[in-house]
């Protein structure tokens, strides 16, 4: 188990104390866990997957990979396109949309609309996570 927690550790640049401090869960906690004397409870394992965004099964080594959140299809990549390209309308038609006080560009625009891609990606992955039923899991 500690394996999986070291791996997120390791992909995310984030240090075991780092996540002590931002979680309230001891260091003696993650050190006693990383020797093998000690298994933290449940809601300490609970609160160290809410700090990754992951589930508990995955911090527990249990739902596969914790580091591989679900593949986008076509389907989903489709929906996603649809999304932003009403919201791409929308910000064009609109009078008077201002970005940092001045009006916005076509530059702008687009940053707007790369970072609701980016937030409609991880929504859709995270729900997919969440909801696809184990058996349907890979």
């Amino acid at each position: 188990m500690y394996e999986n927690f070291e791996k997120l550790l390791e992909e995310r640049g984030i240090s075991a104390y780092k996540v002590a401090k931002d979680t309230g869960i001891g260091t003696a906690t993650l050190s006693n866990w990383k020797t093998g004397k000690y298994t933290p409870k449940q809601d300490k394992l609970q609160k160290i997957a809410d700090y990754f965004g992951v589930t508990l099964e995955c911090l527990m080594g249990v739902g596969g990979n914790p580091s591989s959140p679900p593949n986008l299809n076509r389907r989903d990549h489709r929906d996603i396109e649809k999304v932003l390209d009403d919201a791409r309308e929308q910000l064009l038609t609109s009078e008077g949309l201002m970005f940092d006080g001045r009006p916005a560009t076509d530059e702008d625009i687009q940053q707007i609309l790369d970072a609701m891609q980016i937030g409609l990606e991880m929504a859709k992955k995270k729900n997919k996570d969440k909801y696809t039923p184990k058996k349907y899991r890979k």
